[in-house]
C-alpha cells in the first residue's frame, strides 16, 4: 500500500482520541487495530465486530506502522 492510500485511510485529529491516528472517519485508532491482530483476532473478526471498517482499512493500519517504524528507524 502507497503512503498516498494510507494517507487516504488514516488521519489525525487533535479533536479525535487525543490527536492518535484513526481509520478515517472513525474513532477507531490504529493502534486499537494493531492490538486486536496481536491478540489473535483475525481481519474476518475485526470486520464483523466492526463492520464500518474495510480490509483495507486493516492493510492500511498496517503499513502506517510499518511506515512509522521505518522513520523511527533513521531518527532515532
Amino acid at each position: 500500500m502507497s503512503s498516498s492510500e494510507v494517507r487516504e485511510r488514516i488521519t489525525i485529529s487533535a479533536n479525535k482520541r487525543f490527536g492518535r491516528p484513526c481509520v478515517k472517519g472513525t474513532r477507531i485508532a490504529v493502534e486499537d487495530v494493531l492490538g486486536w491482530l496481536a491478540s489473535g483476532m483475525s481481519n474476518g473478526d475485526i470486520l464483523k465486530d466492526f463492520p464500518e471498517l474495510k480490509k483495507e482499512d486493516i492493510l492500511a493500519c498496517l503499513a502506517y506502522a510499518a511506515q512509522r517504524e521505518r522513520l523511527h528507524r533513521f531518527v532515532s
